[in-house]
């Protein structure tokens, strides 16, 4: 309480395990020291909830916060942090979010790290990241210096030191950090110093024999500590050892301790290091400790375009030609708003231009011609609406469907979704069919159920699901068992304590083993089935016969078939033997139309709702857009892989075929492309409630609004359960009062072991 009084100039915070306290006492004794606190380092600590509740609701007059390790997993501060110029949250390996608000009350935080978290969605991140004015330095990995021989220096814990601070303040210096030594191959008699300058400016650290020992004494690193006169010598006098002409350009200076760049089978921890070479400068830089935002393509000029006054990203400073070509980078594969609009703005304006637009037409004379054309199409507004709602929050409305029916009670059934389509024609219709053998036509809009087909002798999986158009509401459903049905929903109770009886209102076909998809094509006459073989079987709707079966149309077994939208004939296989093959039926189809390869197994295709496209998708985020006429290549998404051979992909359009949205069943996210140019424009990441990690098992755009779709996301271990997402990117999450997704109530959401 005298600290005020006292000649004491700052206190540093320091929780190690050698000196424990309560969380309570924690916060009392942190907020007692009031202005005076400078630095809190709290590493893998186990205060709990509420000591992360109060210090995000009430904040913390600290300059230097560093919350390495912790447990939390949606970040969400809202507490007054105005001193805060250096945030660590390295090693918080539950950390996959933020909340859009999170960093409003930072306003003077310049230096930011975030490494070997889970973040990995570039827009929800940048969202975020861009309510930080004085933003100069940001980290998600570490770009390492080395010799041919290996790392130059590790840790002695083979980690980023628990003391370590990056990218200090000249404002606000703080001590305790520690120099390292970093390996570089260069010519030291070099005289370029533009080259020097642009390689190691405000982090590259350079070494001699004095910085070598400072790292072998820092090897017990409970009770050392460096002063900051140390530091200083560090930096300043090392630096004019070897570049004594760029002793003024090192304005801060970041210390980095780091572990081994191996991993345990010899390789490089992240394949992305690369050599950079500037005149008769040669550098290796390797990543160490990468996120996973790290991992995507183009991250480092998404995050350079996005952030204009970054400094320094990733250790490494960005230069003049880096922003130039950020820019470039940027404006080829990213879409800013959808539908290529360049600016933002907001849905009064539109409605305004457009008012005065209809104005302008009702006054002028019938012969003079309009001079006010602001768009080209009839679709203008429309676009221009949703360009505005879409660009006005990177965080959308997820919303899993609930459902209730008479007889359930508030808590559902439990379902388990494995198959999930649109009702064509009557925009609050879905059907889905349950992994227990179950058809539930369900009101999606009231989130209840209208049909309910209970599974009948063995449960078997319903893998195929196709509405019928003429006849709206009949519907064909297909199991793994080789099941094959016609259901009338006029026909089906709404409740499952009803006793239905399977042979009203249903027609049962000869059954296709293993069946895998069902289609129908587009005057409701026939309907093909595909499943673990290499043939295809043609059914007629209205005789209930199966009139052929085609063999051996590919080397492997045919996982998907699907028939034009509006060619009765014309149909498509998709195999895992690599190859997408175009039929038609009038050929009696013994030779297909063309056949079109990937590099992976095929694991869907689809037709555009024109058919003048048609989506391929393979193993592994090998996503194909070919035109439909003769299978040249249109577009290739070039979406990053991840290496497993078990990482199924499906995609389907939106918005008509404007977008595309691309979801594989080992990611939680789905992308969305435009189906013109293919650059990204958003991603959309699916965030657990304490049940496991949620992914993408299937998806499906809404065909009745624009920007919406359907997620069937899959939990892993241990609950495997399944559960179809509503997602409208038109709406913020922010606009209710709780994302049903992030159930915890907890201001870092989700805490967890």
């Amino acid at each position: 309480m005298e600290l005020d009084a006292s000649e004491i100039e700052a206190i540093d915070v320091r929780n190690e395990s050698s000196c424990m306290f309560d969380g309570e006492y924690a916060l009392s004794l942190m907020r007692a020291v009031n202005q005076k606190l400078r630095r809190v380092d709290l590493q893998d600590f186990s205060f709990g909830k509420n000591f992360l509740r109060d210090l995000s609701k009430r904040g913390l007059p600290c300059q230097v916060l560093a919350l390495r390790s912790s447990h939390f997993q949606k970040l969400n501060i809202t507490g007054e942090f105005k001193r805060i110029h250096t945030l660590n949250l390295d090693f918080s390996t539950s950390l996959t979010s933020f909340k859009e608000d999170c960093f409003t009350c930072m306003p003077n935080l310049m230096c930011l790290s975030m490494c070997e978290t889970r973040i990995i969605n570039l827009w929800t991140t940048i969202a975020a990241l861009s309510k930080l004015p004085s933003l100069v330095e940001l980290r998600f990995q570490n770009w390492l210096c080395c010799n041919d021989a290996g790392p130059s220096a590790t840790s002695s814990e083979g980690r980023l030191d628990s003391r370590t601070d990056f990218g200090q303040s000249k404002s606000a210096p703080y001590t305790g950090a520690s120099t390292v030594d970093i390996g570089v191959t260069t010519d030291y008699n070099s005289t370029t110093e533009e080259a020097l300058r642009n390689l190691f400016s405000l982090n590259d650290v350079v070494t001699n024999h004095e910085a070598q020992s400072m790292i072998e004494d820092s090897s017990d690193d409970s009770d050392v500590d460096f002063s900051f006169r140390q530091q200083e010598h560090g930096y300043r006098e090392l630096s004019s050892i070897f570049f004594p002409r760029l002793n003024e350009q090192f304005d801060q200076l970041n210390e980095v301790s780091f572990d081994p760049l191996h991993s345990q089978n010899g390789e490089e921890s992240l394949a992305a290091a690369f050599t950079r070479q500037i005149t008769d400068v040669t550098l290796k830089l390797v990543s160490c400790h990468a996120s996973p935002i790290c991992f995507e393509k183009h991250y480092r000029d998404y995050m350079i375009a996005s952030l204009p006054r970054l400094k320094v990203l990733d250790n490494l400073p960005i230069r003049t030609i880096d922003r130039e070509n950020a820019t470039v980078t940027f404006s080829k594969y990213f879409e800013y708003l959808p539908y290529k609009r360049k600016h933002k703005e907001s849905v009064v304006s539109i409605l305004q231009k457009r008012e005065l637009r209809a104005s302008h037409s009702h006054m002028q004379n019938p012969m003079q011609k309009s001079s006010y054309t602001p768009g080209k199409s009839k679709y203008f507004y429309t676009r221009s609406l949703c360009a505005a709602k879409v660009g006005s929050s990177a965080w959308p409305l997820l919303h899993p469907l609930s459902i209730r029916s008479n007889g359930l009670g508030s808590e559902g059934m439990g379902f388990r979704p494995r198959q999930f389509e649109y009702h064509p024609s009557d925009s609050s219709l879905m059907v889905f069919g349950t992994l227990d053998g179950e058809v539930v036509v369900v009101n999606h809009e009231k989130e209840q159920i209208v049909s309910y087909i209970p599974s009948l002798g063995a449960m078997n999986s319903v893998l195929g699901l196709c509405w019928l158009k003429k006849y709206p509401s009949k519907l064909i459903a297909g199991s793994d068992n080789g099941s094959l049905k016609l259901y009338d929903i006029q026909h089906m109770p709404a409740t499952t304590v009803s006793i239905y009886d399977n042979s009203a209102g249903s027609v049962s076909f000869d059954e296709f083993d293993q069946l895998t998809s069902v289609h129908v094509n587009s005057t409701d006459e026939l309907f093909l089935a595909s499943g673990y073989s290499r043939n295809v079987a043609l059914y007629d709707l209205s005789s209930g016969r199966r009139l052929q079966v085609f063999t051996d149309m590919h080397r492997e077994h045919i996982n998907v078939v699907k028939f034009a939208n509006h060619s009765p004939s014309i149909f498509a296989t998709s195999s895992f033997d690599h190859d997408v093959k175009l039929w038609d039926l009038r050929q009696k189809p013994l030779h297909p139309c063309y056949t079109a390869s990937s590099s992976r197994g095929n694991v869907m295709a689809c037709f555009s709702p024109d058919d003048q496209f048609l989506l391929v998708s393979a193993v592994d985020n090998e996503v194909r857009q070919l035109l439909a006429v003769d299978g040249r290549l249109h577009l290739n998404l070039e979406i990053a892989s991840t290496g497993t051979s078990q990482n199924y992909t499906r995609s389907y359009y939106m918005n008509g075929r404007d977008y595309i949205i691309s979801g594989s069943c080992d990611e939680y996210v789905v992308r969305i492309c435009c189906a013109q140019t293919g650059r990204r424009l958003r991603d959309i990441s699916l965030e657990g409630s304490g049940s496991g990690s949620m992914f993408v098992q299937s998806l499906r755009g809404d065909p009745f609004r624009d920007f919406n779709l359907s997620i069937l996301a899959a939990y892993i271990r241990p609950s495997s359960k399944s559960e179809i997402v509503k997602v409208n990117l038109l709406e913020s999450s922010d606009s209710t009062k709780e994302n049903s997704l992030c159930r915890n109530s907890c201001p870092f959401n989700s805490m967890g072991g």
